[in-house]
């Protein structure tokens, strides 16, 4: 053999060694991966199914459903309002947990508060504070999954508008979201696409996905689709359209953001200044803050004032577009 070939033969060898070694591992250590997320996205379809079957809407008639989905919000009871609350941030529970665990929380609290301080006016605070505190979780949840959805919406109306200009019905469009994307979009699109499955009429599911999700990007697409299906139109054109609506949506959101940026800062720095400050005084100079500790109700206060002022900023820097 020329000795010239050898580096070359030595360079395949070892190149071919490595492509090897790295399948190997790919195959062991992703074989497991891949497993685990094509069983996720089975039970994930598997929970929406049987969602849609345990749904309420089923079981009333035509002019029930129809009387229920032409009522605005106002209309709606407080129950309803925390029903809605609930679904659009993604959790199964029912109103009456909900309100167990505002219950659980505030006596917990309030009894440690009572321990720690043997006060009963701050133990009635602090119970008032932590009842308040399962309902802020679940704000900060659907806030959070209706971020995500966004996220997810403008990929989702392209890839129905393919769907459309291939050929298919607007069932399997929604039916190829859900299976091409991963939750939250995916869990609903699934859903009112079962719920058609099921008998429900299209137009009633299509505007409880609207009122589930609580987004005014899906209120547009649904109220797009009824529009065409009544009086016709290229929808395929109008989900492109859609799409580039909410891409612009999120280059202004984000401009917002950089303009109100300094605003947010300054909110930040005002309310952490006053406790920074009484922790500081609370080290270099105790006896000095005594007098403030033996009156609570002036740290109350400034509690009140400070949060107050943070729900001032925050309607100033945070509007609805």
């Amino acid at each position: 053999m020329p000795t010239s070939l050898l580096p070359l033969i030595t360079f395949l060898a070892v190149t071919f060694a490595i492509v090897g070694a790295w399948s190997l591992a790919m195959d062991l250590f992703l074989r497991d991966r891949s497993k685990l997320k094509s069983r996720l996205e089975e039970e994930l379809h598997n929970r929406t199914r049987v969602r849609a079957r345990q749904s309420l809407l089923k079981n009333l008639n035509q002019n029930e459903l129809s009387a229920l989905v032409s009522e605005g919000d106002e209309r709606l009871t407080f129950r309803e309002r925390v029903q809605e609350a609930l679904e659009q941030a993604g959790l199964l529970i029912t109103p009456r947990q909900l309100g167990s665990y505002c219950l659980v929380s505030g006596c917990g609290c309030g009894l440690f508060t009572l321990l720690i301080r043997g006060h009963f006016g701050i133990g009635l605070v602090a119970s008032a504070v932590g009842a308040w505190l399962p309902w802020l979780w679940v704000k900060r949840t659907r806030i959070k999954r209706q971020a995500a959805m966004r996220l997810q919406l403008a990929d989702a109306f392209e890839l129905m508008s393919s769907t459309l200009q291939a050929g298919q019905s607007m069932a399997q469009a929604m039916q190829a979201v859900a299976a091409d994307f991963p939750a939250p979009i995916a869990e609903e699109f699934l859903l009112c696409s079962e719920q058609q499955n099921l008998g429900l009429d299209p137009e009633i599911s299509m505007r409880q996905l609207a009122r589930r999700t609580g987004m005014i990007e899906l209120q547009i697409f649904v109220v797009a689709v009824l529009v065409q299906r009544q009086v016709g139109g290229n929808l395929a054109e109008i989900l492109r359209s859609l799409a580039q609506v909410v891409r612009e949506r999120f280059r202004i959101q984000g401009m917002v953001e950089a303009l109100t940026a300094e605003g947010r800062m300054q909110a930040m720095v005002l309310m952490a200044l006053a406790p920074f400050l009484l922790v500081v005084m609370l080290v270099m100079n105790r006896g000095y803050i005594n007098s403030l500790l033996e009156a609570p109700w002036l740290l109350f206060s400034m509690v009140g004032l400070q949060g107050l002022g943070w729900l001032w900023i925050r309607k100033i820097v945070n509007f609805e577009f």
